[in-house]
């Protein structure tokens, strides 16, 4: 009787296990999202983080000593090349320049007066009236007051030089600091830094290039004729901060150093951004991107397309009897929204990009044909 029953149950054991084999040999191919990749041109780019620099900045300092009168400005105010400034006691160089000029009406009196007499001397001279020794000290007298006039003249000038001075003008058009001294205080001159002004349109953008990628920068900038370091190749570059609002700025390199740096194996590079409203500010990280290479054809796939194995990277890729092989790819950068493929792919293939998780190499899948967009980035953007 035991074994009547041991034996059909074994029997159902056997029956159930061959119909689950029998329903799994029986289900359909698992269904994936499949497509070509996307080929088109495309220019790499390098990212590099650096900080924006004013293209000029100047510490305002007084050509003259004196104390401090009167001061013209707002602190951190937008200021125009030629705005006064400050304004230092004039009362001494007023006198000064009313002495000079004094001092040059004195000077001019007496060359008019030794002009007439060395004529005089000169007329009596000619008929034999007057000594030719005389004659000589009239003509010593006269050149004489000719250099006095001269002298004169240029302490007049030297004395408006410095009483224009005291009156200090923007010289150049940007946002300005505070005032580093107040009104009373002694200004010293030559030494004295008032204040400090920084131009803000455009701005610059400083950042350090390693000799690897300098040298391709070097070679792209030479198959188009141009010298990286005499203008920056003119190259396109883009910018974005750290405000996360995502917003970019495009400008040009303009500049490169002369030399690598032999302590840290860098050369540092310079784009120069427009900033018609003041965003950038002179001190602010940011991150460039630069073109680094010339145009050419490449292969792009989704990144969710590409898995690992072990320490290689694999796309899927759907044979036309529906079945699945892997093929080993070499990743590039991110461009367009997708993954440049820089070897391993030619662009003709089907492969998968939606269902990695349902197939294995060698098992048939049910595809479905989908067109992925010229730029994932975009696509993205619209929805």
């Amino acid at each position: 009787m035991k074994a009547t029953v041991l034996r059909s149950t074994f029997s159902g054991s056997l029956l159930l296990l061959f119909s689950a084999s029998a329903g799994y040999a029986q289900s359909p191919p698992p269904p994936v999202t499949v497509a070509k990749p996307v080929v088109r041109d495309v220019v790499d780019n390098d990212e590099f983080i650096g900080r924006f620099e004013p293209v000029e900045q100047v510490s305002v300092r007084s050509r003259i000593g004196g104390y401090l009168q009167e001061i013209h400005f707002s602190d951190g105010a937008l200021v125009k090349q030629g705005d006064l400034l400050f304004v230092i006691d004039q009362r001494p160089y007023v006198t000064a320049f009313n002495e000079a000029t004094s001092a040059l009406e004195v000077a001019k009196s007496t060359l008019t007066y030794a002009d007439a007499q060395f004529k005089r001397a000169e007329s009596l001279s000619q008929n034999g009236s007057q000594s030719i020794s005389i004659l000589d000290d009239r003509r010593r007298e006269w050149i004489s007051a000719q250099a006095n006039v001269r002298g004169a003249q240029a302490a007049l000038d030297g004395a408006a030089l410095d009483l224009d001075y005291t009156k200090i003008a923007a010289p150049l058009t940007g946002r300005i600091d505070r005032h580093l001294v107040s009104i009373g205080n002694l200004v010293q001159a030559d030494s004295s830094v008032m204040t400090t002004i920084v131009a803000l349109d455009p701005i610059d953008f400083y950042f350090d290039v390693d000799e690897r990628r300098l040298l391709n920068f070097q070679a792209t900038a030479q198959k188009r004729g141009v010298d990286l370091q005499a203008s920056g190749g003119d190259v396109d570059v883009i910018a974005t901060i750290g405000d996360n609002s995502g917003r970019e700025f495009k400008g040009k390199l303009n500049f490169a150093e002369n030399h690598v740096d032999s302590d840290s194996g860098t050369m540092r590079v310079r784009a120069r951004f427009p900033n018609a409203d003041l965003t950038l500010q002179p001190g602010l990280f940011g991150r460039i991107q630069v073109k680094a290479s010339n145009t050419y054809s490449a292969v792009l796939v989704p990144d969710e397309a590409i898995s690992s194995n072990q320490n290689e990277r694999i796309v899927y890729v759907v044979d036309d009897d529906g079945t699945v092989r892997t093929k080993a790819v070499r990743t590039g950068p991110r461009l367009y929204g997708y993954r440049v493929i820089r070897a391993g792919l030619d662009g003709s293939e089907t492969i998968v990009v939606n269902g990695l998780m349902r197939i294995r190499p060698g098992a048939k899948v049910t595809a479905k044909m989908t067109e992925l967009p010229q730029s994932a980035a975009v696509a993205e953007a619209a929805q």
